[in-house]
């Protein structure tokens, strides 16, 4: 069994940065340009439904990943004596592989974010960052990752949004385990280069990995042309 730190050394980091590599180059080659069917004024889920056509069809082709993508996959609980399905969410993006001993899924769980503190509130807490914690997103899994679509400028949504986890109410929600530091989010990431900082967090024994925790990498994304959500002055 892997226990405390030790599994940060044993999680195989390689196959899920290539997925997170893959994933943000799909994202720079669509969101480059304002496109039809790809922009700021669309929602999450068609984002992300082409966002996972595009990484499965195109980049993850070119640089050989094996591993298995889907989209708005379908998650259920159970009640197993009466066999009512008691709970369902869709996950936003998934990328799975398996190593020598176990199955290992990397979720993405994407959110539009802009300067609002209703984003933010939606960002952090139970329809967003909270789905893995008191959630059934990435059941048993060590890892997994938050990516905030961007439609307002990044200094004006992320700073902010990294001030919010310090809110008590907030780290009780989130069962926040604190860094060495006592800080609730570790900056810079200690999983990916490319993350804006890492949060972790504790779950009950039957949502965590046998380690007890998930570490939660949160990512930021651009579109390659101004965004706002300001309302333009009336002249």
């Amino acid at each position: 069994m892997i226990t405390g730190q030790d599994w940060l050394s044993a999680f195989p980091i390689r196959p899920a940065t290539e997925a997170v590599d893959a994933l943000r180059e799909s994202w720079r080659v669509l969101a480059e340009q304002p496109r039809a069917h790809f922009h700021p004024g669309m929602k999450e889920p068609n984002l992300t439904k082409a966002l996972k056509a595009y990484v499965e069809n195109v980049t993850a082709r070119e640089r050989g990943l094996l591993g298995m993508w889907a989209a708005e996959g379908v998650l259920h609980n159970i009640d197993l004596e009466t066999a009512k399905l008691t709970q369902e969410r869709r996950t936003d993006i998934v990328y799975g592989w398996n190593d020598d001993a176990r199955r290992i899924e990397l979720v993405f769980e994407f959110k539009k974010v802009g300067r609002q503190k209703s984003h933010r509130t939606h960002y952090l807490r139970e329809k967003g960052l909270g789905r893995f914690v008191t959630g059934i997103y990435s059941r048993r899994q060590a890892v997994a990752a938050m990516v905030g679509i961007l439609i307002d400028a990044e200094d004006e949504v992320v700073p902010p949004l990294r001030d919010a986890l310090a809110d008590a109410s907030l780290i009780a929600e989130l069962k926040i385990r604190p860094t060495a530091a006592g800080s609730s989010f570790e900056r810079p990431s200690v999983l990916f280069s490319t993350a804006d900082f890492d949060t972790e967090h504790e779950r009950d024994p039957d949502l965590a990995p046998s380690h007890g925790t998930i570490r939660v990498a949160h990512f930021f994304l651009a579109f390659g042309y101004p965004t706002s959500t300001k309302k333009p002055a009336k002249s």
